[in-house]
């Protein structure tokens, strides 16, 4: 069959079950998935009602309870919906994940309310990225609308750890044997294929001094004075990141920041104990071994020599970069052909400053590019920010684009 009469067939499906689409996302984002306390269960339930109604079969693997409590979380039930097709063909994996940071202030529509107002959908995770869970479940609905002859299999992991790095999401599905694709496509936005990312490292800094009367201050050791020079050490530090260049087009260079600082006991007391928190985003072709040793170097030189100054540097967040692998080029050609016929304009390959779980699939060698529903842009989804949204015509056209590239690689 022609691809132009396979291309009508899914987008005319997809546009007769668009409204079923919509309020499927809307249910989905009435149910809250906040980290913290991060107790996803009941949303992962929630899918696996949904899509028994459909007749896709989601297989659940909850993470140990003692694993989940130790990792500062509530529970965390991954999905996995396998649709084996016939042989001699691929796995295609979709991967997006169900968790979200809290909603915060200045949400001037209710933040769980999936309320649909000139054709946008607001509601926290509509963008990033429950609008994926509906862009890819309906995909797979609409290939198998086709009635042709399929190949290979198409698979859908919905998971619940991207906020913490995915190491209980992703990974876990990994490390116990539960998948093992051919080809990923992760969630994303719509108008570029991301082919490559940033990594991230985070740090705890914790600053140890004696605490003392604020009448005597010479008695004691200032833990925030000593924190100051911290903090003078990092802030002359970006600048020469600045000067860095990744060779991959929309990352630009490496980034520091601290994002929290936390310490002392009351107005009238010398700070005993501060905490700083630091976020350094390395882009692809730094060793994150040599950023470490360079950041807790510079740190630790920064308080040398001050009397009665102590310091521990704790390592709690550890991403790599996403770096292309050899096989990512069919699918992210596909996934750009697709969507520049749907959307009729230009659709980059290109890399993001952003760090995500869909790294975890490249350590195991497996190709991998985020595209999904969204924006050009991160801000203009307001991700992470209030009033969090997704335009509805955007999310049919994502749909359309990852149904033609199933496609593409499962049909006979």
């Amino acid at each position: 069959m022609p691809s132009t009469i396979i291309t009508d067939k899914l987008s005319h499906w997809i546009d007769e079950h668009f409204d079923e689409l919509v309020a499927f996302l809307q249910k989905m984002v009435q149910i809250p998935t906040d980290m913290p306390p991060g107790n996803n269960a009941p949303h992962a339930q929630a899918v696996v009602e949904a899509l028994s109604a459909w007749g896709l079969n989601a297989a659940a693997h909850p993470v140990p309870d003692d694993m989940v409590k130790s990792y500062g979380m509530t529970s965390i039930t991954n999905l996995i919906v396998r649709r084996p097709y016939g042989e001699n063909g691929p796995i295609v994996a979709m991967n997006a994940h169900g968790d979200v940071v809290p909603p915060g202030e200045g949400w001037t529509r209710p933040p769980y309310g999936g309320v649909v107002e000139n054709g946008r959908l607001y509601g926290r995770a509509a963008a990033v990225s429950k609008s994926d869970f509906a862009t890819y479940i309906f995909a797979v609905r609409a290939l198998e609308a086709l009635g042709m002859p399929l190949k290979g299999c198409a698979e859908l992991h919905l998971t619940y750890d991207e906020e913490f790095g995915g190491l209980f999401g992703p990974k876990w599905l990994l490390d116990q044997g539960l998948t093992n694709p051919d080809y990923v496509i992760s969630a994303g936005f719509s108008y570029s294929v991301v082919t490559a990312h940033n990594g991230c490292l985070q740090f705890e800094i914790e600053v140890l001094g004696k605490a003392t009367h604020g009448s005597m201050p010479e008695t004691g050791h200032d833990a925030l004075a000593a924190a100051t020079k911290i903090l003078q050490a990092i802030y002359e530090r970006i600048p020469l990141l600045s000067s860095m260049r990744s060779s991959i087009p929309g990352i630009n260079h490496p980034t520091m920041i601290v994002g929290r600082i936390d310490g002392g006991t009351n107005t009238n007391v010398v700070p005993g104990q501060v905490i700083l928190k630091v976020d350094r985003r390395l882009i692809p072709e730094e060793d994150p071994a040599v950023v470490e040793a360079d950041v807790r170097a510079f740190i630790e030189a920064a308080v040398s020599g001050l009397e009665g100054i102590t310091i521990n540097i704790k390592r709690i967040l550890f991403a790599n970069a996403l770096r292309p692998l050899p096989g990512h080029a069919k699918l992210a050609n596909l996934i750009q052909k697709n969507a520049q016929e749907i959307f009729c304009v230009e659709i980059p390959l290109t890399g993001s400053p952003l760090y995500t779980d869909a790294r975890l699939y490249s350590e195991y060698g497996i190709p991998v590019v985020l595209y999904g529903a969204g924006p050009r842009t991160i801000p203009e989804s307001k991700a992470k920010q209030a009033d969090e949204n997704i335009e509805l015509e955007v999310l049919r056209k994502a749909t359309k684009v990852v149904a033609m590239t199933l496609s593409d690689f499962l049909l006979l």
